[in-house]
């Protein structure tokens, strides 16, 4: 059983749902109404954290799953947890200014690509010594 990066994954998908609601927040706080994204700088910053959490999404999730049945759910949830650390520095930091987002970005994509890397390799591994 997956059940530390279950609850992981879980964190990750509630923290895109935070994402979504801090747009909500801001298109009200900004005056930017639906279907605009664009016209304050400070709105387009919020907009694009979401959008970017969703971007990485489709790398992070399947990567995550991979790696907890190729070679580690604790450490998978462990990765899990940074990359959601990351993904919450990078919403700080890009909310106050574009040159903030850096760190977050820098932490949740090396967690992303240990985890790809790690369940590819174990992948290809398990399939050379078949």
């Amino acid at each position: 059983m997956y059940h530390f990066t279950a609850l992981v994954a879980c964190l990750a998908i509630l923290f895109y749902f935070f994402t979504g609601v801090q747009v909500a927040r801001a298109r009200v706080a900004f005056g930017v109404k639906a279907p605009a994204i664009s016209g304050n700088a400070d709105f387009e910053r919020v907009f694009r954290v979401q959008m970017n959490t969703l971007e990485w999404m489709p790398i992070f999730l399947p990567s995550l799953w991979l790696f907890a049945i190729y070679i580690s759910d604790p450490i998978a949830a462990v990765l899990g947890l940074v990359w959601i650390a990351g993904r919450i520095l990078y919403l700080t930091g890009y909310s106050q200014a574009a040159n903030k987002r850096g760190t977050g970005f820098g932490i949740q994509a090396s967690a992303a690509i240990i985890l790809w890397a790690g369940a590819l390799s174990a992948i290809v591994w398990r399939l050379i010594h078949a």
